[in-house]
């Protein structure tokens, strides 16, 4: 089934070329189907790259899935033409009122500063506060990932003492988790940050679990004991030459940058870089729609609360 999408979005065109299935908003109008409400709160500067790559998953599933972008109201978007914004995204204002079965909230450049110093900070908090009542089951990426787990449970960000940066081998810890069916014992996710959060942390919630970690990249995939939040540390949903543009990115700017660790052949950036976690991005998107919201999130989505389970 098709990801529901305006017929002017740039990432429509760049899924179609790919046989991602997409449909109209006026198609959708005639089917008699309850759509799955995901909204994506997208908090990357690059926000049509993160968008499609984000709906690329998303759309890679069996079930209807009618999405809504969201931007921050209390933050200007320098890297993105406001006319897109206008036409494509939504504010929290706008959206506060309704449900939704699914929100992903994504990574943000902004690692460097404290939680509180972050411009949109407050309105963050507001939106994850929403979120306990209005949205049935939420995926938090990277930065996002890191600013839930503070929000929720105080969890710290600590700095590395250089960038985590590469595609890395990742164990699964819980095999029988319906968020892991089908995962391989051992399987690879990009990461890309400048800070981690660490276990001793985390396993000092009871409400959380860790599914999958990293020797090398650390914690990678933490839920909720209810499966209503999951946390993904690194970048699952990175297109082939996201790494390695923003490697030439870092080298362009005079920034320490080391070589992605595992990506390039023979660690030759002159190399196109071998893509192996397409498969592992896939399947966490699609347990995810398929048993975190789809099999759980009530029919009648105004039911939906803090203790819907």
């Amino acid at each position: 089934m098709p990801v529901k999408i305006p017929a002017t979005l740039p990432a429509r065109a760049i899924l179609e070329q790919e046989n991602i299935f997409v449909m109209s908003e006026e198609r959708a109008r005639h089917q008699d189907i309850r759509s799955l409400r995901v909204g994506i709160l997208n908090l990357m500067p690059t926000k049509i790259v993160t968008e499609t790559q984000i709906l690329r998953l998303l759309g890679n599933s069996p079930l209807q899935v009618d999405v809504t972008l969201i931007h921050m109201a209390s933050h200007h978007s320098k890297n993105v033409p406001a006319e897109h914004l206008i036409n494509h995204y939504r504010s929290f204002a706008q959206v506060r009122r309704r449900k939704f079965d699914g929100l992903v909230i994504t990574g943000a450049p902004v690692e460097h500063l404290d939680f509180e110093e972050v411009d949109y900070w407050p309105e963050l908090c507001d939106i994850m506060d929403w979120a306990e009542t209005n949205v049935f089951a939420s995926m938090y990426i990277c930065w996002g990932a890191q600013a839930a787990l503070y929000h929720y449970h105080g969890i710290p960000k600590y700095p590395l003492p250089e960038k985590m940066f590469g595609v890395f081998p990742h164990r699964v810890l819980d095999r029988h988790h319906r968020l892991m069916r089908g995962f391989d014992d051992e399987f690879l996710a990009p990461h890309s940050r400048h800070t981690e959060i660490r276990r001793a942390d985390v396993d000092r919630i009871p409400e959380l679990v860790v599914l999958a970690e990293s020797d090398q990249a650390g914690l990678y995939i933490i839920a909720s004991r209810d499966g209503r939040k999951v946390f993904i540390t690194g970048h699952s949903e990175y297109d082939p030459p996201t790494l390695q543009t923003e490697y030439h990115r870092d080298i362009g700017k005079g920034l320490p940058i080391g070589i992605p660790a595992n990506y390039f052949p023979n660690d030759d950036p002159s190399q196109p870089p071998v893509v192996r976690w397409r498969s592992h991005a896939a399947l966490l998107f699609v347990n995810w729609l398929n048993y975190h919201v789809y099999q759980s999130t009530p029919y009648d989505i105004r039911k939906i609360s803090k203790k819907s389970l």
